[in-house]
């Protein structure tokens, strides 16, 4: 559960209205076909649709609803996974809609709040139920919870602020493709980089309320090994993948994560093969390696093929009189090789002393930890905008409110604690916006 913020009994109270989108949301399979949803069963246009209406309500305007083309993920930054799935499957980008909306009118970048929330979640169902004033259901805290709490925060700071969807303009980025390993590249980054940004982006993700500047990226290495087969009765016949990855695997544990700077090293998948009376020539295993800098990305990345260089080179020396793996140890720099599953992703770190006045200061928001590891979330996209400041903020913690898992909720105190962060940053953006401006 979240721990009180420092907006102390600052709320903006969710309505019947609310509790019933909210549910409704929660009922509906948004988890994408890289979840392993089948395509039928995804409903996130209806789930779009649904939040659209609620935010008409209170003037709120569609102004995109749509797809991401495939010929925008062809680069490297777009998962392996997301242009495998694509190449495979025509309609898989068909049910992975995003949504903008848009209070008020169109106004420069400088008097424009843009608030991003995604609705779809991991794989996994579970029973969809308000329990009191607990919300249970996947997506409860990540993010359609939030998602919900956003729409009563900014309707409470149209009502206290008219300037608010006059003289300074809302937007809300409803995004499909931030789950499944998707990294925001055709939910986010399209609408990001068609402009559908503002002078203060906040995405909606849970940090218990503190304001998270940082952002890390992640990238996915393979490291993969084409060797031959050998049987059992001739085990030294071919190349034994599954003992070189092992032994890869082992030495990049030890020696990558002195080099990862503020991020993690995940060591991830090991595949060869699954039987007992044979010897697997091919092979790969997967790290991720997450980062919180451009630099520091880079310098990770170098410093794996280094490591693998220096593991092939144990490897040989350690096993080149082994009677059942000298081949092996042989050929091993041969039929090894690294390639990326994705890589050199945006990361965020921002500064900016008038919006963190701003926020910290007239607003009330606690800052996250700076001892405490920030998260990869599509904030990233925003990064490198110049001119704007881009923060994460939202109720619940990702553990504490068993996000990802069957037992996943949102307290509706945490929900309405959040609405009134929401809207006190409008008010108080709308009150000091214009001085930045003169």
């Amino acid at each position: 559960m979240s721990a009180p913020t420092a907006e102390g009994t600052r709320h903006a109270p969710l309505t019947r209205d609310d509790d019933q989108l909210l549910l409704h949301l929660l009922s509906l399979t948004t988890a994408g076909p890289l979840e392993g949803t089948p395509n039928s069963e995804v409903r996130l246009w209806e789930a779009q649709r649904a939040y659209a209406e609620a935010a008409r309500a209170f003037g709120f305007t569609v102004e995109w609803h749509g797809v991401c083309a495939a010929e925008e993920l062809t680069d490297e930054q777009v998962p392996a996974a997301v242009r495998a799935a694509i190449a495979r499957d025509p309609e898989f980008l068909r049910v992975q809609p995003s949504l903008v909306l848009r209070l008020g009118p169109e106004l420069p970048r400088q008097s424009t709040v843009m608030f991003n929330v995604h609705m779809d979640t991991v794989a996994g169902r579970q029973p969809v139920k308000l329990d009191g004033d607990t919300f249970f259901g996947r997506g409860a805290i990540d993010a359609k919870g939030p998602a919900v709490a956003l729409l009563a925060g900014i309707r409470a700071a149209a009502a206290a602020e008219p300037r608010i969807g006059t003289e300074i303009g809302v937007l809300i980025q409803v995004v499909s493709g931030e789950e499944g390993g998707a990294m925001g590249v055709f939910g986010t980054r399209p609408l990001v980089e068609q402009g559908y940004t503002g002078r203060l982006n906040i995405f909606c993700e849970p940090t218990r309320g503190r304001l998270l500047t940082r952002s890390t990226a992640a990238m996915t290495a393979r490291v993969q090994v084409d060797g031959d087969d050998a049987i059992d009765d001739a085990p030294a016949a071919g190349h034994n993948a599954s003992v070189l990855l092992g032994h890869l695997a082992g030495h990049l544990a030890l020696t990558l994560p002195t080099q990862a700077g503020s991020g993690q090293v995940c060591v991830a998948g090991l595949q060869t093969g699954p039987l007992h009376n044979k010897v697997y020539g091919s092979g790969q295993l997967l790290l991720n390696l997450s980062y919180g800098s451009a630099a520091e990305g880079a310098a990770l990345e170098k410093a794996l093929h280094d490591e693998v260089r220096a593991g092939l080179t144990g490897f040989r020396a350690l096993f080149a009189d082994s009677t059942l793996l000298a081949k092996t140890a042989a050929d091993s720099a041969l039929i090894t090789r690294v390639d990326w599953l994705k890589r050199r992703l945006p990361t965020l770190d921002a500064h900016d002393s008038w919006a963190e006045e701003l926020l910290t200061g007239r607003v009330g928001l606690p800052r996250w930890p700076a001892d405490l590891p920030a998260f990869t979330c599509d904030a990233i996209w925003t990064g490198g905008l110049p001119g704007v400041f881009t923060a994460v903020l939202g109720p619940g913690d990702l553990e504490a409110n068993h996000a990802h898992a069957d037992s996943e909720f949102a307290e509706r105190a945490e929900l309405e604690a959040f609405a009134g962060d929401v809207t006190g940053l409008l008010t108080a953006f709308a009150a000091t916006a214009h001085t930045e401006l003169l």
